[in-house]
């Protein structure tokens, strides 16, 4: 699901159901970062890191720990990239060679209303304008959700380059879907704070794609090499 949203040199993995309760075994390294939590949430960790060990696999490197850095946000081996996601019954990592994308962020949420005291903390009245026209055109769609999935993303691709957070309404995200299709299109993020450099150049902003399959919905963001 999540990889026909990705360019050809991403490399993505899914697992759909529930955590993994003990079958996705853990490094020792892992196994000290999860040493006081849950079970629910111990089986999502290991469950998703399944999912980036057998996609390193695919991409000739051999399987190896996945640790949290800084904020939580995981260390690739040297020369990958990635991103991993999980909510309810799904599970995804999607990594690539360094060499072909200067970073990537993709996100899974259930296909429901986002909360209603959520909206006003992650949106822009612009972004609330636009999200209320396609609600009228597109009903069957949960705008408000795919938005917070969208900057999600962006979140993610954002991290990599610059070692700094993104307040939610720090980039306005514009979403649209694709002619003809109702459950798949994109958007794009302009940011409104400086952009990192890559490549010499500095990002003004992202784009990404979406899709709704299965009660889920997932975004993707990925940014090439000048």
């Amino acid at each position: 699901m999540i990889e026909e949203l990705l360019p050809a040199p991403v490399v993505a993995v899914e697992a759909h159901g529930e955590a993994s309760d003990g079958h996705a075994p853990l490094y020792p390294e892992e196994e000290a970062v999860m040493a006081r939590a849950v079970a629910k949430r111990r089986g999502q960790f290991a469950t998703v890191r399944d999912c980036a060990r057998r996609a390193m696999e695919k991409l000739g490197v051999p399987a190896q720990p996945v640790l949290p850095g800084r904020s939580g946000a995981p260390r690739w081996p040297d020369g990958l990239i990635g991103s991993m996601t999980h909510c309810d019954g799904y599970h995804a990592a999607a990594l690539a060679r360094a060499t072909d994308l200067a970073s990537l962020g993709i996100d899974a949420e259930p296909h429901e209303p986002l909360p209603e005291e959520v909206l006003p903390a992650v949106t822009l009245p612009a972004e609330r304008d636009r999200l209320d026209l396609l609600a009228q055109r597109m009903p069957h769609v949960h705008w408000n959700r795919l938005l917070f999935s969208a900057k999600e993303s962006v979140y993610k691709a954002w991290f990599p380059l610059t070692g700094a957070w993104l307040d939610f309404k720090e980039a306005d995200v514009d979403l649209h879907a694709d002619p003809g299709a109702a459950l798949s299109g994109g958007f794009r993020a302009e940011l409104l704070v400086e952009g990192p450099l890559v490549g010499g150049g500095r990002l003004t902003g992202f784009t990404g794609r979406w899709a709704v399959r299965q009660g889920l919905l997932v975004t993707a963001v990925t940014v090439p090499h000048p």
